[in-house]
């Protein structure tokens, strides 16, 4: 079947895999995912996010996911819709998910890649924790050098670094960069099994977030959130005002560039005012947000506003009038606090 799709379709034969594979999974185990795509709430490339990722999981897990990303289809972009399934596939099947997340680290390898113009692409297949340590390490050497040397761009100094590491005759590199990892208490305490967000990858399971808190060489920042809503509210007692710990709870609360699509991390980015400072706005939580260096010059650009919503939210005017919303993500999910039985009521 995936050969004659392939030929009807003039694709290669792993396009056509996907589309069989994504037609059969939308038939038979994704209602809902199926109703949006045939709404136009979604094209198929978006709803193959979502069968990509519940392909190796049972039909009761599938339901599960089905049904709770029916109302997180509509407006997402392909990345943003699959780290919400991967946090519902961990959510509601945390002993499968731990499983398949052995085998796959398992299967860790660096592959060569030859290509045109005398290069080759070197890249490893790592668990995403080592990954973003190593690219954070990578970036805070270039920065440093290149604030001395401007003759090569931040990317050639980056690649540089890297293949000068992989080098050395001792194998040493640089001290292990600081990575973030946003994790919930009850969570961290073993107590809750919900996933926890890994700054630049996304949601990871709690187990691996224990791990990484348990690493000698891990540092502690403490975040308080509003239960109600998983909303950050500081990042650390009596420094908010402070431009440093402005910087620090921003970066934290929205821990990507908040324009939709975007999903460069937020310490690799700026921290940008929504209404300008020029037009008199204003530096605090409410206006100012993560953006990278591209969306942060874009509302400069002609036809382009962005107004704040608060918290860090805005909203976008494009040249052609159309506009869209951006808030950026809870920290956790809503915990409405118990009712109080005891008097007074």
């Amino acid at each position: 079947m995936t050969e004659e799709v392939a030929l009807a379709f003039s694709v290669s034969r792993n396009q056509a895999y996907l589309l069989v594979e994504t037609s059969c999974a939308l038939m038979a185990r994704l209602p809902n995912t199926l109703a949006a795509l045939e709404r136009g709430d979604i094209d198929l490339y978006k709803a193959s996010k979502v069968s990509q990722l519940t392909r190796e999981v049972s039909d009761e897990v599938a339901a599960q996911v089905d049904a709770w990303m029916a109302g997180r289809l509509a407006g997402r972009d392909p990345t943003a819709i699959r780290k919400s399934v991967d946090h519902a596939v961990q959510k509601f099947d945390p002993d499968g998910y731990r499983e398949r997340a052995e085998n796959k680290r398992a299967l860790r390898h660096v592959s060569l890649d030859h290509e045109d113009e005398t290069m080759s692409k070197l890249s490893g297949y790592l668990p995403a924790e080592v990954a973003s340590s190593v690219y954070a390490s990578l970036s805070r050497a270039a920065k440093a050098r290149r604030a001395s040397d401007q003759s090569r761009t931040l990317d050639q100094h980056r690649a540089d670094i890297f293949a000068e590491r992989l080098l050395a005759e001792d194998g040493r590199g640089a001290p292990r960069a600081h990575v973030h990892v946003y994790v919930d208490l009850l969570t961290l305490t073993g107590v809750r099994e919900d996933p926890a967000t890994l700054a630049g990858y996304g949601p990871i399971p709690g187990w691996l977030a224990q791990e990484i808190a348990a690493d000698p060489g891990s540092t502690w920042s403490r975040l308080i959130t509003d239960p109600s809503t998983g909303q950050l509210l500081e990042a650390s007692s009596g420094t908010y005002r402070s431009p440093a710990s402005l910087a620090r709870l921003i970066k934290a609360r929205d821990r990507e560039c908040t324009h939709p699509g975007c999903h460069r991390p937020a310490e690799f980015s700026e921290i940008d005012h929504i209404t300008t400072w020029a037009r008199n706005g204003s530096t605090d939580h409410h206006n100012c947000h993560a953006a990278c260096k591209i969306h942060n010059m874009l509302k400069e650009e002609p036809g382009w506003t962005a107004e704040p919503t608060g918290n860090g939210g805005m909203t976008i005017t494009t040249p052609t009038g159309r506009t869209y919303t951006a808030t950026p993500e809870p920290l956790h999910d809503p915990r409405p606090q118990p009712e109080d039985d005891t008097p007074p009521f």
